[in-house]
């Protein structure tokens, strides 16, 4: 039997294909290659009022029906969407002629999410058939009516998405790009995407800080190392794994000890704080790849190796708990020494790194270690390997901090896909 009809065949379960962690209320985070938004927001704590955002989004695999988490959780007054529509992007802000789908939630096509919470929509008919659709992208499109206030956020999304200006009513129905006048390189509320498929259809999430969010990788290039990681997958798989980055950029394993929309820091909550949301509730999780310490040891933080390691233990152990059978892979953390980043680069951090790093090797709490340090290093220098240095986003020189293009295919290509728990490759 073909896999197309094996598939079809089998029972079928909801899968997280694309997420995109919410980190803060808008402007709190460390987006790249962003426009100036202040046509699209002219007050930032205001938020959003009367527009339409046309979100543009890379699902890892695509499915028949679709449904979308939408995220208030850093808001502070109820959000109200609707004219919510999902249809295949064509390009820029324009859609794909007769794809463009209304959305519902509970049946109706208007939502109030309350401050602090997250809300699934309805199943959407897309008609994906197995193949078509693979490497295009979704744009989700939604009316924001009332004044947002403060607007739950991921800063770093590297993809150019798509925004009316204040004032400008309900779009999310049109097909042509024409009223989508601004562009923002950040994803706004939509922080999930499922597809139905398969039931032994497995999801690897890459959960980390800004070398996983993609600092330096090429704008609307999607090639951070999980993208990467993903078409090696998807080469020996075929659609039986899905990829999803739960990274963001600033963020720390350990720190900081408390978080709120009402006091953010760029790096969002601590890797504990946000492990439900981001990686224990989405759908389908068989594999996480855990790369996140260096900003535990960077200038203003300065966390000892020991309290690193004995959060990572107790996160590690929360996975476990909750989802039996995960297989949680370490990644060793890259060199940060000498970086023209302020916050990094002296030699004190990358001791601690090091030390770090013979935590995730050694202690056996990991189920097996993707060595991403042993792949970029310049033993000769102790820094980030020079072809790695200067960044793909908009040019320029590098910081010795986030790997560029060539930097994240050296990363993806050091993971030993034998060793994610996925079973036999199928090619």
């Amino acid at each position: 039997m073909s896999t197309s009809l094996l598939a079809a065949a089998q029972p079928a379960k909801w899968v997280t294909v694309w997420a995109a962690s919410a980190h803060g209320p808008y402007p709190v985070g460390n987006p790249s290659a962003q426009p100036n938004q202040r046509f699209a927001f002219p007050v930032p704590a205001d938020g959003a009022r009367d527009q339409t955002f046309r979100l543009i989004v890379r699902p890892d695999v695509w499915g028949p029906e679709t449904r979308l988490r939408f995220s208030n959780v850093f808001g502070t007054r109820p959000l109200e969407l609707d004219d919510v529509h999902v249809g295949v992007q064509l390009s820029g802000a324009a859609i794909v002629r007769g794809t463009n789908r209304p959305v519902t939630f509970h049946g109706q096509p208007r939502i109030v999410i309350p401050a602090g919470q997250d809300l699934w929509s309805d199943a959407v008919a897309i008609g994906a058939q197995a193949g078509a659709l693979d490497g295009r992208k979704l744009a989700v499109s939604f009316h924001v009516g009332a004044q947002s206030g403060p607007m739950t956020w991921h800063a770093k999304a590297l993809t150019t998405s798509y925004l009316t200006p204040q004032g400008a009513g309900r779009f999310g129905s049109a097909e042509e790009e024409t009223p989508f006048s601004l562009t923002t390189t950040s994803w706004f509320f939509l922080d999930a995407v499922d597809m139905r498929l398969p039931a032994s259809t497995k999801v690897v999430v890459a959960f980390g800080d800004s070398i996983t969010d993609g600092t330096a990788s090429t704008l609307n290039g999607d090639d951070r190392w999980p993208d990467v990681l993903s078409r090696r997958l998807h080469r020996a798989y075929g659609t039986r794994v899905a990829v999803v980055n739960a990274g963001i950029g600033g963020n720390q394993v350990a720190g900081p000890a408390t978080y709120s929309a009402a006091s953010p820091i760029a790096g969002g909550p601590a890797a504990g704080q946000r492990l439900e949301r981001d990686v224990l509730s989405l759908s389908g999780v068989a594999t996480v790849i855990w790369l996140e310490g260096i900003n535990d040891f960077g200038n203003g933080v300065d966390a000892s190796v020991e309290t690193v390691s004995s959060a990572m233990r107790a996160i590690v152990a929360r996975m476990r708990e909750r989802v039996p059978g995960v297989t949680v892979v370490g990644a060793t953390v890259t060199s940060a020494l000498h970086s023209t980043n302020g916050a990094h680069g002296s030699a004190g951090e990358d001791q601690k790194r090091r030390a770090l790093n013979t935590f995730i090797r050694t202690s056996g709490v990991f189920d097996a270690v993707a060595d991403f340090d042993a792949a970029t290093l310049d033993p000769a220098t102790g820094e980030l390997q020079a072809m790695f240095v200067p960044e793909s986003t908009t040019g320029g020189a590098g910081d010795k901090l986030h790997p560029n293009h060539a930097g994240y295919m050296a990363m993806a290509q050091a993971i030993d896909l034998t060793k994610l728990g996925l079973g036999a490759p199928e090619r």
